[in-house]
């Protein structure tokens, strides 16, 4: 059973099973949208079109084209321009939910607060450990 929700795109009443996020009505419009994108970029001059030059030639919101480029809908292999935000800076990316560059940033800084971690841990066990003086 589903439960009932709002459409994100129109706010009608819908009932969500957890396989669309919108309407049907807006399932619809979406997958015409979709169709019209996808039919702008199986031309051979446009498949590296970015994502701004789509916006201004078919008319789709950039949401739409970052939602189905997300969902693998259009694929960054096909179309090499395409992809949707970082979470992190907004950088376009292709995969996760990150980029390279905030990938890595955030690995160093892992890197760096395990190190810092077992340093504490290791004075801290030196602090504790008495030396006897045999004078």
């Amino acid at each position: 059973m589903g439960e009932l929700k709002n459409c994100p795109s129109c706010g009608d009443f819908f009932n969500y099973t957890g396989i669309r996020d919108v309407c049907n009505n807006c399932a619809t419009n979406e997958e015409k949208l979709y169709e019209t994108v996808y039919r702008f970029l199986r031309k051979r001059e446009n498949r590296a079109a970015t994502v701004e030059r789509i916006v201004e030639a078919t008319g789709v919101e950039e949401s739409l084209l970052h939602k189905w480029v997300r969902k693998g809908r259009l694929q960054p292999a096909l179309f090499p321009n395409l992809g949707y935000p970082c979470d992190n800076c907004g950088k376009l990316t292709t995969q996760g939910k990150l980029c390279t560059g905030c990938t890595e940033e955030l690995k160093t800084s892992l890197r760096q607060f395990e190190a810092a971690k077992e340093f504490r841990e290791k004075v801290n066990t030196e602090e504790n450990t008495y030396h006897k003086d045999y004078r």
